[in-house]
């Protein structure tokens, strides 16, 4: 993953893993598009990591819940031929028994972990495999596999990124686009900031740096890895947890039931 004259977006790039993987990306010479709500924060983050690399940088201010300004990135995604990588990293969080939610919070994050993410997933990609290279990063969740009681939608929404992203890696597995997938456990930014959950009520070992766990990620994006779990001691783990999945296949589509449910 080094490049020139190539430019990565990154969505969700005012703060945490977004502002992370910019100045990774940046330092691997990517040109950038940094995408989201804080045009201050952008233009901050965008002035910096060009005096500092000498990169190119533009900025995008967009609010991925919206319509109308998710259609402005998704015409930059389908028409600057540059761009080779997409790093789908905006999200949201909310973290409440479903009976006392607020529907509307509950579809807002919705658009933004899901719609959002396919929307520009779907504007980037027969770019990329007409010009016959690029990457996709979806940043998915550990709470995609470690479902709380009070994580239904967010835990649904994270589920989703990974699931649409490994049926992705079938659909383009005789491409050269690579899609990723990364579940990162708690990291220490603002994304817990009003979610329901304190952060300061964890285990100091449980919560990584945004630095370190993109670090991690693009290692395992470098290494070829289809799903990096930045704190999984053994990819072997996951591996095993995936031949697990596999076994059912073969049998979750049957003319007839099970014979325990046949009396």
């Amino acid at each position: 993953m080094t490049t020139q004259n190539m430019t990565a977006v990154v969505t969700g790039a005012s703060a945490g893993l977004g502002t992370a993987y910019a100045q990774r990306l940046a330092d691997r010479g990517y040109d950038l598009i940094l995408v989201a709500r804080n045009t201050a924060r952008l233009e901050t983050l965008a002035s910096d990591i060009r005096s500092r690399t000498g990169r190119a940088v533009d900025v995008v201010t967009a609010d991925l819940t919206d319509v109308a300004q998710i259609s402005v990135v998704e015409e930059r995604l389908r028409t600057d031929e540059s761009i080779e990588v997409l790093i789908n990293n905006a999200g949201g969080s909310l973290f409440t028994p479903l009976a006392t939610s607020d529907a509307a919070a509950s579809e807002a994050l919705i658009n933004l972990n899901v719609t959002s993410l396919t929307r520009l997933t779907t504007a980037v990609l027969p770019g990329l495999t007409a010009r016959g290279r690029g990457t996709v990063v979806n940043i998915s969740s550990a709470l995609a596999l470690n479902i709380l009681p009070v994580s239904a939608v967010y835990s649904g929404t994270k589920s989703y990124v990974l699931t649409f992203t490994q049926a992705l890696q079938q659909e383009l597995a005789e491409s050269p686009v690579t899609v990723q997938a990364v579940l990162p456990g708690a990291v220490r930014t603002e994304f817990w900031d009003g979610s329901g959950l304190d952060l300061a009520a964890f285990p100091d070992e449980w919560i990584m740096s945004a630095d370190d766990a993109v670090d991690a990620a693009l290692a395992g994006l470098d290494a070829g890895e289809p799903v990096t779990i930045p704190s999984l001691p053994e990819i072997s783990d996951w591996e095993s947890f995936e031949k697990a999945r596999q076994t059912l296949v073969p049998n979750l589509s049957q003319r007839v039931p099970a014979d325990r449910y046949r009396g």
